[in-house]
């Protein structure tokens, strides 16, 4: 066994799997492990170390050598079932930092329950970073996170002025992520969402690409 720490990640969809082959591509030790063996077969092109197997099963998981893992990924978001019980069973088998990406706020909740000791929110994580970037050299208008969900700056409507985030219910009404506010040069991504909006200020969303397009 390699002194260097040692990764597995569990589910090798599009994020499971880069995260896979960054860890690999930088020299780490990486167990990449899904349930379908065609995305295996795909996947071993670039990883070195990928096994198809069940990861709700804790024999499946013994005979894998997760007991002896440093850090679990877990990447299955769709699945929130099969991710509760590969968190309880990591858990069981001992290993100390199980990372978990999260689909929702619920998602999240329950997972730190089970015993998760992170949850990662990909598409809002790299939303705000994107954010920071862009508006530092002049926002682009829309770009896009991955294939169906896209970053948009949008205009404080003269019907939002002087009412705050929490009183229009954005998220719930029309199922858009305001993540950050920009006035001026400056983004504030800790804005107080009870505060009033001004229509000198641009609202920094994350949504369904067709949704925020519609909004905007």
């Amino acid at each position: 066994m390699s002194s260097k720490k040692t990764y597995a990640v569990f589910g090798l969809g599009r994020y499971g799997r880069a995260v896979a082959e960054e860890l690999t591509e930088n020299g780490a030790e990486v167990l990449a492990v899904d349930f379908d063996e065609a995305i295996v077969n795909s996947a071993a092109e670039k990883l070195p170390y990928v096994k198809c197997a069940d990861v709700t099963d804790i024999e499946a998981l013994r005979q894998l050598g997760v007991a002896d893992i440093d850090v679990v990924i877990i990447a299955m978001a769709t699945s929130l079932e099969a991710g509760v019980m590969a968190v309880m069973l990591c858990k069981e088998l001992g290993v100390k930092n199980v990372i978990v990406k999260c689909s929702s706020e619920t998602h999240r909740q329950i997972m730190e329950k089970m015993g998760a000791d992170k949850t990662v929110f990909p598409e809002y994580d790299s939303g705000i970073r994107l954010a920071k970037n862009l508006l530092s050299r002049g926002f682009v208008d829309l770009i896009d996170i991955s294939d169906n969900v896209s970053l948009m700056e949008l205009d404080v409507k003269p019907e939002w002025e002087g009412k705050s985030i929490l009183d229009l219910n954005i998220r719930k009404k029309h199922s858009v992520n305001i993540v950050a506010i920009a006035q001026g040069d400056k983004i504030n991504v800790n804005f107080d969402p009870a505060a009033p909006l001004d229509k000198s200020m641009k609202l920094i969303a994350i949504a369904d690409k067709a949704t925020i397009i519609k909004l905007k």
